[in-house]
């Protein structure tokens, strides 16, 4: 008789997956998590020798294929050479994760130019699209394909100092939506929109170290900040046949709630 294994259809064994923005931080998690699973992974990042170094401890510590590719999501050519690359080294491509993201703090939002608005867009939501595409036809010859955005919450909350980066999320969340229609019953498609996980991209991001640490403690049912794991978890759960019912989803993983972020006087 078969003993039933309730984590099974949290595997991945077979699948192989590209982690964008994968070199560090919630990427770095969502890429060992997958290769723990069981999946073969491909880590792109615009800083390429971080990828390689970041795939080469995760492949040692899981015994995976896990490989590293500098990869500039913005431009096509790189796109291109990513998922060429991947499909070369793995025979295929199951599994998407749009994983990069960055926005900055403005004081005035009504000094931010055009072109810092359209940068944005293309960073935070054009460059997950482009990828998209041109992953399609392998996407759509795997088995239990799928798609899963970092999203953010300040793409539902009021977000007045990151108004690019919050706009651009919210096209994502709309953009998501869409694809997920386009694609139905051939590639499952959702968006994890991402509290408050205190990495060093905070800092770069222009909040000082009083601000990270209010945020360490934010007004959530959890009374905690998240970590890169609670985030990768649930990119586990929605990559592998355990979320095979979900598609078409933006899944809140906030610690159980979302600060309003008033603009100080």
């Amino acid at each position: 008789m078969t003993r039933f294994d309730p984590f099974a259809d949290f595997r991945m064994d077979g699948h192989s997956a590209i982690v964008t923005g994968g070199a560090q931080n919630i990427g770095e998690a969502i890429a060992r998590t997958f290769a723990a699973a069981g999946a073969k992974v491909m880590i792109a990042d615009l800083q390429g020798d971080k990828a390689e170094a970041t795939a080469k401890a995760i492949a040692a510590e899981t015994g995976q294929d896990v490989r590293g590719i500098g990869c500039d999501v913005t431009s096509e050519a790189d796109i291109e050479r990513c998922v060429g690359a991947t499909v070369k080294a793995f025979g295929g491509l199951s599994t998407l994760v749009n994983n990069v993201g960055w926005g900055r703090a403005y004081d005035d939002c009504l000094d931010i130019s055009a072109e810092e608005m359209v940068k944005s867009y293309q960073l935070n939501t054009v460059s997950a699209m482009r990828m998209t595409a041109v992953c399609r036809p392998h996407l759509l010859a795997a088995k239990n394909a799928t798609i899963t955005n970092s999203g953010s919450m300040v793409s539902v909350a009021p977000a007045f100092d990151f108004l690019p980066y919050s706009a651009a999320k919210a096209a994502m969340n709309h953009m998501m939506l869409g694809l997920a229609h386009n694609f139905a019953k051939q590639v499952r498609i959702n968006t994890i929109l991402i509290g408050t996980v205190i990495t060093p991209g905070y800092a770069d991001a222009g909040l000082d170290a009083a601000a990270q640490e209010k945020l360490m403690n934010p007004n959530n049912l959890t009374g905690r900040a998240g970590s890169p794991q609670d985030v990768a978890n649930a990119f586990l759960w929605l990559a592998s046949r355990a979320g095979g019912w979900v598609s078409g989803q933006t899944i809140q993983v906030h610690g159980g709630g979302a600060r309003v972020r008033l603009k100080p006087e």
